[in-house]
Order: structure tokens, then C-alpha cells, then sequence
């Protein structure tokens, strides 16, 4: 058995929007205890979890992302924060409006060769489009009554999806870009 790598497929976000939310953030969990903030570059919207792969299959899993280049750029907007998992949580998010459904496309497309070539099982529950901003940290507990002020409304277009391998570490994953294919672009 060869190297393994830990990969996701993700639409990347305009810098300008990452920068806003990060702003927001910053200010909306001030008095937060028990969370550990995503770096701004690292903030995305998953479309595909794929774990641990053998990274011989990478320039396959890449070939597959091509998918996205006949879709659309997404015309998106930040719709509301959120906790995730709503009893539980683990993680405060951006939920993302995606009324052209644009994004939820590219991601059932990306799903359905990303599984079709034996990389991917496609989750149970329903494509939510959402940027994490915030992990609870081991050990914390946040109530549901827990509260954050409203992200700004922001339109944008996502046209960007990338190939990521997370590299894990006590301060967190960190996300290196393997490959891009940008949404429109026929390749």
C-alpha cells in the first residue's frame, strides 16, 4: 500500500467574501469560549468529503472534478449563521442561499462520478450549503441557546472548485490545493 491522503472537493470562496465573514466572526464570538476560529484561507464549502485515499488516485479524482466545468457559475448569498449538528454542536456556520440551485447541481454532479469512480460515498442526508467558521474545542459544550449576531448579507458567485488534501495537526487541519477547475470554463 502506498501514501494515503485525506482529500475533499470544495468551491473556493472570493477572497472579499472570506474577508467579510472572518470580520464578522471576529466580532459576533468576541465573548466565545471553547471555539477554535478557521483561518481565513481556509475557509470553503465542502462539496465532497472523500477521506483517506491512495495518492496514486489523485490525478484520477482531479480528472473526475472536470465534471464542474459545464456547470454554471453559482450566484450565492449568506443566508444565516448556524450550530451544526443543531442538538450537539460542533461547529458554527454560514449557511449559504443557493437559490438557483447553481451549487447544489455542481455538488450532485461531483457526487455522482466522484462515487461512480469508487472515491466517494455520497452522505444520507441532504447537500447543505454552508462555510464553517468556527470548531467546538474537545471538551466544550455549547448550548443551543447559544446565540450569534446575524452575518452581513452578502451576494457573490462561486466559480472556483478545488481538490483538497487536509493535512492534520494538534492546531488543526491545514488545506493544500491539489487542482482547480473553474465552473463554466468547458474543461
Amino acid at each position: 500500500m502506498g501514501e494515503r491522503v485525506r482529500l475533499f472537493v470544495a468551491l473556493e470562496l472570493p477572497a472579499e467574501v472570506r474577508q467579510t465573514i472572518v470580520v464578522w466572526r471576529s466580532e459576533a464570538l468576541r465573548e466565545a469560549r471553547g471555539l477554535r476560529l478557521i483561518r481565513s484561507e481556509d475557509l470553503h464549502v465542502t462539496l465532497c468529503f472523500l477521506g483517506w485515499r491512495e495518492a496514486g488516485e489523485v490525478g484520477s479524482i482531479l480528472e473526475a472534478c472536470t465534471v464542474a466545468a459545464a456547470a454554471r457559475a453559482a450566484e450565492l448569498g449568506v443566508e444565516r449563521a448556524m450550530w451544526l449538528p443543531p442538538r450537539r454542536p460542533r461547529v458554527l456556520a454560514v449557511e449559504l442561499c443557493d437559490a438557483e440551485g447553481a451549487l447544489t447541481a455542481v455538488q450532485s454532479d461531483l457526487s455522482r462520478v466522484l462515487e461512480a469512480g469508487r472515491w466517494y460515498v455520497p452522505e444520507k442526508r441532504p447537500f447543505l450549503a454552508h462555510v464553517t467558521v468556527a470548531r467546538v474545542a474537545r471538551g466544550a459544550r455549547i448550548r443551543r441557546g447559544d446565540d450569534v449576531p446575524q452575518p452581513p448579507a452578502l451576494r457573490f458567485q462561486g466559480s472556483r472548485v478545488t481538490l483538497y488534501r487536509s493535512r492534520l495537526s494538534r492546531e488543526g487541519a491545514r488545506y493544500e490545493p491539489l487542482g482547480t477547475v473553474a465552473l463554466g470554463s468547458g474543461r
